[in-house]
């Protein structure tokens, strides 16, 4: 099943995919873009991953100080980083390179603390699309992925829904794309993780306990390129839904 999560005439709704767009809890219809949409999920702790595809670690090479790889790179985001599908980024006038990174997002359904690989795709609720933005400006080198990198306000997409796990029976062989303004930017594929999901619930439950609704957004491959405000990004996950964006500039939040 998919699970949405929409702002409709002043409530928050649970929402499913309808053939004409969703469906509210108590029964109505409505096209796609009557509602506003939020992320899919009351969401926890966000955990992101950097580096987690070689592709990509070697599209960034020039500007990273990269080691041999020993451990995931992981760090966290806030609240105020989310927001949901049709939402809009900003775009900071100053910058000179902002791109996009289309993710598989993990959420966990129930509490995991030093959970071995074999268990750990039990403690999965479902998936989502994220679209995890980054300013590469502010990038410092492989060990400082610092916050004004990877956690600005409205940097990070989540949606459109939230796919059940039994929806999804192979998340490590699933065709990611980005497109920006209808034009195919980004390809790549789950099974080209270099940390899977199951390593990173072991790694991760060793040292912090996960719980219901925190989700693991587990990287991006290669093919990032510039946007600019004005412009409509696009990514989606086959079987996980199609997640649409807006990159806007400092007028519309006031700066």
């Amino acid at each position: 099943m998919k699970r949405a999560r929409v702002a409709y005439a002043g409530a928050i709704h649970d929402a499913t995919e309808h053939s004409s767009g969703l469906q509210l809890a108590d029964g109505r219809v409505l096209p796609e873009d009557a509602v506003i949409w939020l992320p899919p999920f009351d969401v926890g702790t966000v955990i992101a991953l950097g580096l987690n595809y070689a592709d990509h670690a070697k599209e960034l090479s020039k500007e990273l100080t990269l080691t041999a790889k020993d451990e995931p790179l992981a760090f966290l985001k806030s609240a105020s980083a989310l927001i949901g599908h049709r939402g809009q980024t900003r775009r900071p006038a100053d910058v000179k390179f902002m791109h996009y990174e289309c993710e598989l997002a993990a959420v966990i359904g129930r509490s995991a603390k030093n959970v071995k690989q074999a268990d750990a795709m039990a403690h999965v609720a479902g998936y989502c699309v994220a679209n995890d933005y980054a300013i590469r400006d502010y990038l410092e080198n492989y060990y400082r992925p610092n916050l004004r990198v990877k956690n600005r306000d409205t940097c990070t997409v989540l949606g459109p829904w939230l796919v059940d796990a039994a929806d999804v029976p192979h998340p490590h062989d699933l065709a990611l794309r980005t497109w920006v303004n209808g034009k195919l930017k980004q390809q790549g594929n789950t099974r080209d993780m270099i940390s899977d999901i199951p390593v990173l619930i072991e790694y991760l439950s060793a040292f912090m306990t996960l719980s219901a609704g925190d989700v693991i957004l587990t990287g991006t491959p290669d093919g990032v390129v510039n946007v600019n405000v004005g412009d409509e990004v696009v990514t989606e996950i086959d079987g996980i839904g199609r997640l649409v964006n807006t990159i806007v500039g400092d007028a519309a939040f006031g700066r």
